[in-house]
């Protein structure tokens, strides 16, 4: 994917799978295996590379690739770490914003990649409480679904 410079100082995509879809942009960017679980490990606290690189076991040359990724689109910032020797990784904004995509997928997750009492992770708040489904919710406050819900063409 050829890139240039946005806004924010991240490169991003000259060429779009779907230019107007907020959904292929979002996946243009983020979209593969590895970034979205770097995301994942950065918002549970791991900042530099051997961290990423332990939790996922991610090779070192596919890691370095999606860690620049991150950093040129905005999603990870970069900066020297304290001792100066070796750059740590936190999470932008944008980043930060990712988070609900994140619970979204884990949630998807628990409900259909796994086998009826299969033990797996859950993520909780901060009195050890498992968070709520996420559902979206239209102006009225009630949930809305793929049935009560169109796409307005861009344009």
């Amino acid at each position: 994917m050829v890139s240039n410079s946005n806004s924010s100082g991240g490169a991003v995509p000259e060429t779009w799978t779907d230019p107007a879809c907020p959904v292929a942009r979002t996946l243009d960017l983020v979209g593969d295996r590895w970034s979205l679980l770097i995301v994942r490990d950065a918002m549970d606290g791991a900042r530099a590379f051997t961290d990423f690189q332990q939790r996922t076991g991610i090779a070192r040359n596919i890691l370095t690739d999606r860690l620049r990724r991150l950093v040129d689109r905005g999603i990870l910032d970069r900066q020297a770490a304290p001792s100066g020797r070796r750059p740590v990784y936190t999470l932008t904004p944008a980043g930060r914003d990712l988070f609900t995509v994140v619970v979204a997928l884990r949630q998807w997750g628990e409900r259909h990649a796994f086998a009826p009492g299969e033990a797996h992770s859950v993520l909780v708040d901060e009195q050890g409480v498992p968070l709520p489904r996420l559902t979206p919710l239209g102006t009225s406050g009630t949930p809305v679904g793929p049935d009560t819900t169109t796409v307005r063409k861009a344009g």
